[in-house]
């Protein structure tokens, strides 16, 4: 489960266990900066972060605000039951399936047919880009990177374990423990993808939220509502932190 996190976000487990005081935060000393170290300054007896060395940055830093910005703002949608996962082996052959290693709960024609009862709703354009030809007619949005800003929205699954990559594009701007937090919440919202999956990983100690089912629906909506309250929260302080400093990096009229 940890590979796909360290695989689909290219930051390897050195660079998340370094850390970072963050914006605005003093350290006396000896202390010297493990990493990025040119994104350091020295002013008297103490090192601090150099926000002007972001300025290469900037139009990701407004990327990543409007995103954000916008999903923190739009309304929850609990009615997509993971069912991302299911539209990316949708009306497949068997030998078309991307993860063809790992067996599948149900046969394909099932989990097919249930794509065509519960529907997809998906609006995260990394999900989305995955679905089969057969499943992205039948989506009720299109995601795409230009309308990302307009989609995004605080229940969606990939959305909040996305966090993490923000905190990270940033660092060392962003303090230590939030970005641990952002991981955090990364990892929780990847073994709930796992386990609402069409994919039996019961032997890798995920049982299944069994999404094909109203109770399973139920279950992940739960799971789904609990994770957003938790990323709303890290949301708004990862917004903070890149407000100060998009602030501090614009020059003064």
């Amino acid at each position: 489960m940890l590979d796909f996190l360290f695989e689909y976000y290219p930051y390897s487990p050195g660079r998340l266990g370094t850390w970072h005081p963050g914006l605005s935060v003093a350290v006396e000393g000896n202390w010297q900066p493990a990493s990025s170290a040119d994104c350091y300054r020295w002013v008297d007896s103490y090192w601090l972060v150099d926000a002007t060395a972001v300025a290469t940055t900037e139009p990701r830093l407004r990327l990543a605000l409007s995103i954000m910005q916008g999903a923190q703002e739009r309304p929850a949608q609990f009615s997509c039951f993971g069912m991302h996962e299911w539209a990316m082996v949708y009306r497949l052959e068997p030998d078309q399936v991307r993860h063809s290693q790992q067996a599948l709960r149900l046969p394909l024609e099932q989990v097919s047919a249930a794509v065509d009862e519960v529907g997809l709703r998906c609006t995260h354009i990394d999900a989305f880009r995955f679905f089969t030809d057969q499943a992205a007619p039948k989506n009720a949005h299109t995601p795409t990177r230009a309308n990302q800003a307009q989609l995004e929205q605080p229940g969606c699954l990939h959305a909040n374990m996305d966090l993490f990559k923000y905190a990270m594009w940033f660092q060392p701007y962003v303090p230590g423990p939030l970005v641990l937090d952002c991981f955090e919440v990364a990892v929780r919202a990847r073994e709930i993808d796992m386990r609402a999956s069409p994919y039996d990983l019961i032997d890798y100690g995920y049982p299944p939220i069994r999404i094909e089912t109203a109770d399973g629906r139920r279950e992940y909506a739960d799971a789904q509502k609990q994770l957003a309250g938790e990323a709303s929260s890290l949301r708004r302080r990862l917004i903070d932190v890149l407000v100060e400093l998009q602030r501090d990096i614009t020059p003064a009229p």
